[in-house]
């Protein structure tokens, strides 16, 4: 049974039992109390009838000396009180010892009041009768009888309905606390043993528990919590392997440079026969190689920042002209010293949201991959595109419909090169960081870093990239870049 539907049952009926056993016992002991009560009034009309005839004497209503009133004072006890009044209210005779007569005008009231009806209170019942002479009220005798085998069998009911209850609802906490234990206490002592064992790394043995509790969930799912983390941890020590392996590489491709800058250097400090021309091509590579380390440096520090900062960058409002002529310009000379053709063409007229440097960032290192792959007398073509503006012709054929799928609704930059292809299997996974083309590693002025940047760059304007390439043709990056939505008040 599910552990809700318990409760809910088991609070039902803490609740209803002692309600039930307190109406139970109280019904009881009032059908008790009634029946006493009826005997008590009996004994009590039987005790009235007795004295009647005697308080009835109209003598006893008239001034006389106390001696007169020995036979009353007879039939008075603890319980019993007799009390004599003239009409007018004066008392004659009171069985209690510490009355003595007096004038009472002004209980006149309330002497008259109730004539000739029992009352019944808690411990007494009052009788107050008129007695007459000749036709005329002469006095009125009031009877007060204690109710105190009453009272003390109420006290006795009551203590007994007490301990009854108390009794039982002590039972009934002690039953509910042993099922507690059994449906809660064990399974959760047993799952925090489970817990602790897999915190120590100690082997945990699943049992099997026939419950489809709640408790029995939990335990099912810490189960397969523990098959998860110990799956995800072993999937992350093949990935912290994995990131060894790229530190190993990472430093070796800054070790290569490093030995060459260091040996350039030694060379022109040392070597005096050196000619002019010499000493120029030796510096030339020294500043390439440490352009290409500084490269390296600044791609793993862009990367290390966007993995640790989810937050959007400060974008700025651009004109689509004037951002993409600036974007898709200063290629030409990197271009001109490999040999390389370059075309550029831009068709954007509207105004976009970007954060110019980072849009620079994504230019330059795709720029750069481009380059790199691409061989002297090859060529380059760079686009950027509005949605209503058709595709360039010089996309590739292979590509054609699938980009021009791909572009709907967003402003569309191509970077396209006639290098060798990437392969079909490393396409999808070449935007995961340090992850490169084949021999890539070996051309130099790369990190593996470049891609991956210009993934996460693109994604923090809302936008997207993806990767063509087939043999005989070459590669083809896009990059998709939504417009900006122009307000009604900006209207």
């Amino acid at each position: 049974m599910k552990i809700k539907y318990w409760l809910m049952i088991s609070y039902f009926l803490v609740m209803l039992l002692p309600v039930a056993a307190l109406y139970f016992l109280y019904v009881t002991i009032s059908n008790f109390d009634q029946k006493q009560d009826m005997i008590e009034f009996m004994e009590v009309n039987k005790k009235l009838i007795e004295l009647e005839p005697l308080l009835k004497d109209p003598s006893l209503y008239q001034s006389q000396h106390d001696a007169q009133y020995k036979a009353i004072q007879k039939y008075a006890s603890d319980t019993v009180k007799i009390s004599l009044f003239r009409s007018d209210g004066f008392m004659l005779f009171s069985s209690i010892e510490d009355s003595i007569p007096s004038w009472q005008s002004s209980d006149v009231d309330n002497l008259y009041k109730d004539l000739n009806v029992v009352q019944k209170n808690l411990r007494t019942y009052i009788v107050k009768k008129p007695v007459f002479a000749e036709g005329k009220p002469v006095g009125i005798y009031e009877l007060t009888i204690g109710r105190s085998t009453w009272v003390e069998g109420v006290n006795n009911r009551t203590l007994l309905l007490v301990s009854l209850f108390g009794g039982f609802f002590i039972l009934i906490y002690v039953v509910v606390v042993m099922l507690l234990n059994r449906k809660f206490n064990r399974p959760l002592q047993h799952l925090r043993s489970q817990m602790t064992a897999f915190a120590k790394g100690q082997t945990v043995q699943m049992e099997i528990r026939t419950g489809k509790d709640e408790i029995g969930e939990v335990l099912t799912h810490f189960h397969q919590m523990r098959a998860q983390l110990e799956q995800t941890q072993y999937v992350l020590s093949l990935q912290q392997k994995e990131k060894e392996f790229i530190v190993a590489a990472l430093s070796h491709d800054l070790k290569t440079p490093l030995t060459v800058i260091q040996a350039y250097a030694e060379a022109l400090q040392t070597e005096n026969k050196l000619s002019e021309k010499e000493r120029l091509e030796y510096r030339t590579i020294l500043f390439e190689k440490l352009a290409y380390m500084k490269q390296m440096l600044d791609d793993l520090a862009v990367y290390t920042a966007l993995q640790s900062v989810q937050e959007k960058p400060e974008l700025v409002e651009v004109d689509g002209e004037e951002f993409f002529d600036m974007l898709l310009s200063g290629y030409e000379q990197p271009c001109k010293d490999k040999g390389i053709s370059l075309d550029i063409f831009q068709c954007v007229q509207s105004t976009y949201d970007v954060n110019v440097k980072q849009m620079m960032r994504v230019m330059d290192n795709l720029m750069a991959n481009a380059i790199r792959h691409t061989d002297p007398g090859k060529r380059i073509w760079l686009a950027a595109i509005s949605p209503d503006t058709d595709l360039p012709d010089f996309v590739f054929p292979p590509f054609f419909q699938e980009v021009n799928a791909w572009r709907m609704g967003g402003t569309l930059l191509i970077i396209q090169n006639q290098g060798n292809a990437i392969p079909i299997e490393m396409q999808e996974s070449i935007f995961q960081p340090f992850v490169q083309g084949e021999g890539a590693r070996g051309k130099g002025g790369s990190s593996g870093l470049g891609l991956s940047v210009a993934k996460m760059l693109m994604e923090q304007h809302d936008g997207k990239i993806k990767l063509w390439s087939t043999a005989g043709y070459g590669t083809l990056v896009a990059c998709w870049l939504n417009e900006r939505k122009v307000t009604r008040n900006e209207d």
